[in-house]
């Protein structure tokens, strides 16, 4: 194992979240905010840990798969631990551990919060919670790769390790470049959200903290309520489908701008994804209006509003949808576990895998019909190799095993089984809100130190698809360093 290496990368990586952390700073020294202070040393201490890690001579300069799984995970926790000291400083977050929980919530896109009064707290603390969102959403250490071209050719590690979904396949030949083209269409794209909500009425502060967490989809928000209160319904159209957009494979927006309209026609995850969240908000709104609970036009707007919001893991409510009627509760609760497109900015299981993971089922079910059969399982007319597949399907009872097994040990507490299902199905999907005590009107404040601290474990394995992470704790991983 080149442990110098590991500490160089990551002594870069931290000089970088110094150099972000300036970012609120200045935005708290317009609003001539005490809480500048807190930037200040946090912006210190980062960066004076960066050198000294950043000093460390490495045995060589290369890295391996090895090393590139462990700087992933080292540098989401190292980035929690520094990206919670302007809650510290600034006395924002009672304890450490709710500092991390807010920090991790940020960086891995959750948005699910143990902050009471939201709106009572500084506009440089509303920034940076709403900042890491952006610089979560298509990966710190992607956004690192775009910058550092010293990390070389082990980069291709990191890449894989980091890169959202099952695949990372590259759109131009060098890692740096991949990572710069991924991060113009982000900027381009957070720069619509801006302008686009700023055109609903939104004020321009909060539009940018909203253009954020929409892209990077992200939950957190400038309100104590719900999203809903800003900007009225025009609001909330501009947002739903900003929202959908944000859960599209990234890549695609390349193959448009290439002017490679088959690529995307073709696409099967799309189709899906798409056919998922029309299908999903028909279903809500018929529920809906049926009820009585809204007229259609309003059923319509709820449905599709938060089923974005949840099928994307944005986790932005509108509503409070907990008082809705059990069956248009119970399609957003499994859209808990559906995830965005593979190559978004989204969490969760993601489209593509229960694509394959159905297409798996029907081939096994051909297979006893005709077992003299050979069936491939294909997306997009290619067959997906059978490696593959049994990956996917690995990946799959993973996620379910450690769902039962968070949702077991967060009942052990005391907390009901609704708010302790979906407290684990949120964290784990990266989507911010859900049910029970942690619904849209609910916070994460009233959980023990030690559940916030499994909580914060679970959004961490959740944004490193669960095997990145969880690989580390192989004694194997270790012995053969």
């Amino acid at each position: 194992m080149n442990y110098g290496m590991v500490a160089r990368i990551l002594g870069n990586l931290l000089l970088i979240e110094a150099l972000v952390l300036a970012v609120p700073l200045i935005v708290s020294m317009l609003y001539g905010e005490l809480a500048a202070a807190a930037f200040a040393w946090s912006l210190v201490i980062t960066a004076a840990v960066g050198f000294v890690l950043k000093g460390i001579e490495p045995r060589s300069e290369s890295i391996k798969a090895r090393e590139g799984l462990l700087i992933v995970t080292l540098g989401w926790i190292a980035a929690a631990v520094f990206g919670a000291l302007p809650f510290v400083f600034a006395g924002a977050a009672p304890s450490f551990i709710d500092a991390l929980f807010e920090a991790t919530s940020g960086l891995t896109t959750t948005g699910a919060t143990v902050l009471e009064d939201v709106e009572a707290l500084p506009k440089g603390i509303l920034f940076w919670r709403s900042f890491t969102h952006w610089l979560g959403g298509m990966g710190i250490l992607v956004f690192t790769l775009a910058l550092l071209p010293a990390i070389g050719v082990g980069g291709m590690q990191i890449y894989k390790a980091e890169a959202p979904g099952p695949t990372a396949d590259k759109l131009v030949p060098r890692l740096a470049n991949t990572a710069k083209l991924l991060y113009t269409v982000y900027v381009g794209i957070t720069i619509v959200a801006v302008l686009s909500l700023v055109l609903t009425g939104i004020p321009l502060f909060d539009s940018v903290l909203l253009g954020f967490g929409t892209v990077g989809t992200g939950g957190f928000t400038p309100y104590n309520t719900t999203v809903g209160r800003a900007g009225g319904a025009t609001a909330a159209w501009a947002l739903s489908l900003l929202m959908v957009l944000a859960g599209v494979n990234f890549s695609l927006y390349y193959e448009l701008w290439r002017r490679r309209w088959q690529a995307v026609r073709v696409n099967t995850e799309l189709k899906v994804y798409l056919g998922a969240v029309l299908i999903s908000t028909a279903l809500i709104a018929l529920n809906l209006s049926i009820s009585s609970h809204y007229g259609v036009g309003e059923s319509v707007r709820q449905a599709l509003f938060h089923v974005s919001s949840i099928m994307t893991t944005t986790g932005y409510a509108a509503a409070d949808y907990g008082q809705w009627p059990a069956f248009s509760q119970a399609v957003l609760f499994l859209l808990l576990f559906v995830g965005g497109s593979a190559g978004s900015t989204a969490g969760g299981i993601k489209v593509i895998r229960w694509l394959v993971a159905a297409k798996s089922v029907g081939r096994e079910i051909r297979r006893m019909l005709h077992s003299q059969a050979l069936v491939p399982v294909t997306i997009n007319g290619r067959a997906v190799p059978q490696e593959t597949v049994a990956g996917i399907t690995s990946f799959i009872v993973l996620y379910l095993f450690l769902f039962s097994a968070g949702t077991l040990c967060v009942a052990l507490s005391g907390t009901d089984l609704v708010t302790s299902a979906s407290a684990v199905a949120l964290s784990l999907g990266n989507v911010g809100v859900g049910f029970g005590l942690v619904g849209p009107s609910g916070s994460f404040g009233f959980f023990s130190g030690s559940v916030k601290a499994l909580l914060v474990f679970l959004m961490l394995v959740g944004r490193l698809e669960l095997f990145t992470m969880l690989i580390l704790l192989s004694p194997s991983f270790w012995r053969e360093a």
